[in-house]
């Protein structure tokens, strides 16, 4: 007999990684809450394209034995996440939010996809993007922009705008983004998320459809900082299928992550908010408290100066 629903659904990884391990939770049950969630939420924000319920309880039920029989793969085993809908999918559609990509049913997964089905999470479906990954929210493609669950009037930010939306509506334990001009980092810090751009060349981006190929990335968004080292952890791995993926052992994040910043020196460029694109009142407040939080942290600040902003908006 499955074990029953906690009170509440689990929020983070590790937070679910522990029930299941433990197996006060079963990834049947969860799969089948979110699924239920999703059908009561996502109308309001439109941020999945597919839904792949039967795959994923599919999953679920597979997950589910081997936890039970002792074959725990790791940390990720039985959580459920989504995947941007520009990440190929063998056999479920990937459209990048496209008319163009509309009916496109990829041969292969991505290799990000791959590495994830290896770490046994479980996919729930294909997220809302900007078309093709850039551009903003446009209301003239066969699916709806996703909207700010936060409130559902508001901007996502993108292009990762329905992996932020999914999971901090609470759909999804995770999810995947892509990142060429802020396109994780974005929408995480407007749905109030943790999102990582990886270092170029940590994960491969091979079966991704791709935007600019010397500037695209693949990372996690999550809703703390340990998730997103649990999920680059897994996602990362050298690939020659990419040939800017850069070959070598990849670090222990999980097992590097501190408490404390001390010693670390932070460059800060306040002429970006402050002269070049000036904040609003509200967000330079919420900056500067952000990097008292960083010095009570034993971090030193030291103001920097680059080249204006708009430099590098043309160089993008």
């Amino acid at each position: 007999m499955a074990a029953p629903m906690p009170a509440a659904l689990p929020r983070t990884i590790v937070e679910a990684s522990r029930l299941l391990e433990s197996r006060a939770l079963s990834p049947v049950e969860l799969v089948r809450a979110l699924l239920r969630r999703i059908d009561a939420v996502d109308p309001v924000i439109s941020s999945f394209i597919t839904v792949t319920a039967e795959a994923a309880l599919e999953q679920a039920r597979r997950a589910e034995s081997e936890i039970t029989s002792g074959r725990r793969r790791g940390p990720l085993h039985g959580v459920p996440y989504g995947a941007k809908d520009n990440f190929e999918t063998r056999g479920i559609r990937t459209t990048g939010h496209s008319r163009v990509y509309a009916t496109h049913l990829p041969r292969d997964n991505a290799a990000v996809i791959d590495r994830l089905d290896d770490a046994g999470a479980i996919l729930l479906g294909k997220l809302a993007l900007h078309e093709l990954a850039h551009g903003g929210p446009s209301f003239d493609l066969p699916w709806p922009p996703a909207r700010n669950p936060w409130h559902p009037e508001h901007f996502t930010g993108g292009s990762s705008s329905g992996s932020a939306a999914a999971l901090s509506a609470g759909l999804v334990l995770f999810s995947l983004g892509s990142d060429t001009g802020g396109s994780i980092r974005t929408p995480a810090a407007l749905c109030g998320l943790v999102g990582m751009k990886p270092t170029f060349g940590l994960v491969s981006r091979h079966g991704v459809l791709p935007n600019c190929y010397s500037l695209d990335h693949c990372g996690p968004l999550a809703r703390t900082v340990e998730d997103c080292a649990l999920l680059l952890q897994a996602m990362s791995a050298h690939d020659p299928r990419d040939r800017s993926s850069v070959a070598g052992a990849r670090p222990d994040l999980r097992g590097a992550l501190r408490r404390d910043l001390k010693g670390i020196r932070i460059g800060v460029v306040r002429h970006f908010w402050e002269e070049d694109l000036p904040a609003g009142t509200e967000l330079a407040r919420a900056t500067d408290e952000a990097m008292r939080a960083l010095e009570q942290l034993g971090a030193r600040l030291e103001t920097v100066r680059l080249r204006p902003v708009r430099d590098y908006c043309d160089v993008w």
